[in-house]
């Protein structure tokens, strides 16, 4: 178990995004979050207290949680002096990186030698099956994307969130770091080898009753060239009765690919929804879910409204406005 609470480290990410799981620690359970580290430079702020390392103790942290998603999951040379520190002054360290905590030497010795624990938390802890395809009992529901980190877990949660108000059976499944270090469990389905992605969506998401629902957490993108693969494991291996389109309206082009457009709600329909149908023929298009974090109020409205006369689909931010319209729109399945 990773101890909390948690003194998260945004070390020098260029931009909020860039420490989405710090963001999503902060957003869904800011209990076991007592502040935050910054390296000089960083251009991420949580709106928490920054803090030193030995403040962080005294406000009873117990583990430096690395709140940043970098491309590739590197630990750069910078971050590795801070986070020996941390494991010399008696922290645990945690991280959804690629660049696995336990494969660096230095970080390896420190917690050796002062008692620390290294929790990698992208790292497969069982052997999945390869898919099978087959129909499982119960109702599942995929949030897909037009981009990545565009609001695919905070849909999920959301919605989860909305149905265990009402009393309803429902699960968030996580299937990322993020989602793992806020709910304690899940799959990191991109460190899964290709052949049993799907499998292990299939092996997250089993038979259940009839009426629960499984909210399964988006992962990349259909359009986005260098994450499709774990976005169509999710599709085929998820088995979805309904896909939740996600959308950022701000953005110009693709996340970390410059030279690439941002697909249109329309494209991303039109294209997610045929390859679901291959693995469950019966699914559907329910909603669309708008990341309006960039626009204000009246701003959001206005576009959510456009979207939906667009769409003919129910559209909100499930974050900011609710997810009602979004769980209506599934009983309606």
């Amino acid at each position: 178990m990773i101890q909390t609470p948690y003194l998260l480290f945004l070390g020098d990410a260029p931009d909020q995004l860039a420490a989405k799981v710090a963001q999503g620690i902060k957003d869904w359970r800011p209990e076991n979050a007592v502040g935050q580290f910054r390296l000089p430079g960083c251009g991420a702020d949580m709106g928490l207290t920054d803090m030193t390392l030995e403040e962080g103790l005294a406000a009873g942290a117990k583990t430096l949680v690395i709140g940043v998603a970098n491309r590739g999951g590197v630990i750069s040379d910078e971050w590795k002096v801070v986070l020996v520190k941390a494991l010399q002054m008696g922290y645990d360290l945690a991280a959804g990186l690629h660049n696995l905590l336990r494969n660096e030497d230095e970080l390896q010795a420190a917690a050796k030698v002062n008692g620390g624990t290294l929790h990698d938390v992208r790292v497969p802890t069982v052997a999945y099956p390869i898919a099978n395809g087959q129909k499982r009992t119960g109702k599942r529901a995929l949030a897909i994307g037009t981009d990545c980190s565009c609001g695919k877990m905070y849909t999920a949660m959301s919605m989860d969130a909305e149905m265990v108000k009402r009393g309803m059976k429902s699960d968030f499944r996580a299937t990322g770091q993020t989602g793992i270090l806020i709910t304690g469990k899940g799959v990191p389905l991109d460190a899964v080898i290709a052949d049993f992605m799907a499998g292990a969506v299939e092996y997250l998401t089993p038979d259940n009753d009839a009426d629960h629902w499984d909210h399964i957490e988006g992962q990349g993108s259909l359009f986005h060239v260098s994450y499709s693969g774990v976005t169509m494991a999710l599709i085929h291996g998820g088995q979805p009765d309904a896909l939740i389109l996600c959308h950022e309206p701000t953005r110009t082009h693709m996340r970390g690919l410059p030279h690439y457009k941002l697909p249109t709600l329309e494209q991303l329909r039109d294209t997610a929804l045929p390859i679901a149908q291959v693995a469950n023929p019966d699914c559907q298009v329910a909603g669309v879910s708008v990341n309006t974090k960039a626009l204000d109020d009246a701003e959001a409205k206005v576009c959510l409204q456009k979207i939906e006369d667009r769409m003919g689909l129910p559209a909100t931010d499930p974050f900011r406005f609710g997810a009602t319209k979004l769980v209506d729109a599934l009983l309606e399945i």
